[in-house]
């Protein structure tokens, strides 16, 4: 097993991180919200990062197209985590593997929980397997806090049962014992970090803010919603990222779990009324009974206790809620062209 002595560096979000200049960092699901802002900082930081992104055959990098042209720092590699022999041949040569690729939405989840499996559980244990083999100093494995479902006790420590409250959560669940377990059985030297709601420019309609703003900057009097009651802990991007950097070079946090929120709740209804401020406009907020989620699998509660990440990383957010909205409406309202806000967006 491998630990690090190297020297320290401030990231953004407040925490501390190894100098990462001149490592080679592979970032899977490199392309998504959370995954290009983290590849974001590590170029900022010197390193060089291979993003394995998905495979499309039109050839689109979304957020990571501003890398493609000659002499960018981000080499890219398209794939399928899925595909074992691909990842192996991603992994080889990489200090640090940071694994964000994921199926992700609670929706679709019900209507294909196979792909879920496949993809979390199956490529997840790819990933781990090509880290053990190729002797990475460090794995970072990304977790979600749906895996708790709603909170049994507040604030939910890493300590709080886990509840498979979606096939999304359970496959999620299910990754990260398949990421624990080469820790146990191997000594791979992997962290599992569990983001609570990361929010920020990037995100895609699927996620409740940023559906609410694009109704919002698209003239809409009526702000529709599921249920109005659950409450969240909101993360600004940034911070997470940030998160993901502090940890991949804390020791104390080999073998471990460890959370990432802010510490701090919202309800759903009293976000949508922050937003309608952020955003300037004026609307109700109403609920459409199709955003529901099915009886037993909507998650009431979730408020992380940011302990660990606080004194094992020196990680604390940066970014307050209110600025982190007002800074997210202004994005989307320059990127309405990605939003439909008259379709709900599984």
């Amino acid at each position: 097993m491998t630990t690090s002595n190297s020297s320290t560096t401030t990231t953004a979000g407040g925490s501390t991180a190894q100098q990462w200049a001149g490592r080679r960092v592979l970032v899977t699901g490199a392309e998504g919200f959370i995954g290009s802002t983290l590849v974001d900082l590590l170029v900022e930081a010197g390193a060089e990062v291979r993003a394995f992104v998905h495979y499309k055959p039109y050839a689109e990098k979304g957020n990571l197209a501003r890398y493609l042209a000659p002499g960018s720092p981000v080499e890219m590699i398209a794939g399928d985590v899925r595909d074992a022999g691909r990842v192996m041949d991603a992994v080889a040569g990489c200090d640090t593997v940071f694994h964000l690729a994921a199926l992700i939405g609670i929706p679709y989840s019900y209507d294909s929980p196979g792909a879920y499996v496949q993809t979390n559980v199956v490529g997840t244990e790819n990933i781990a397997e090509a880290c053990r083999r190729h002797g990475v100093r460090r794995l970072v494995h990304t977790s979600t806090s749906e895996v708790y479902g709603t909170a049994r006790t507040a604030p939910i420590s890493e300590e709080h049962p886990l509840q498979p409250q979606s096939p999304y959560s359970a496959s999620k669940i299910g990754a990260d014992m398949m990421a624990l377990s080469h820790w146990h059985a191997f000594e791979l030297p992997v962290t599992v970090v569990r983001p609570f709601n990361t929010y920020g420019p990037r995100q895609s309609a699927r996620a409740v803010i940023p559906t609410i703003l694009a109704q919002l900057h698209s003239g809409a009097r009526q702000i529709k919603l599921g249920s109005l009651t659950p409450t969240r802990d909101f993360t600004y991007v940034t911070d997470t990222a940030a998160g993901f950097l502090a940890l991949a070079d804390c020791d104390r946090a080999l073998g471990q779990v460890v959370n990432l929120g802010s510490g701090r709740e919202i309800a759903i209804g009293a976000l949508a009324e922050a937003l309608i401020a952020a955003s300037g406009r004026t609307a109700e907020v109403v609920v459409d009974r199709t955003r529901l989620r099915p009886s037993g699998s909507e998650v009431e509660r979730l408020l992380s206790d940011n302990s660990r990440a606080r004194q094992w990383a020196s990680w604390e957010p940066q970014v307050p809620l209110k600025e982190g909205l007002e800074r997210t409406s202004e994005w989307v309202a320059d990127h309405l062209h990605l939003f439909r806000a008259e379709r709900y967006q599984v």
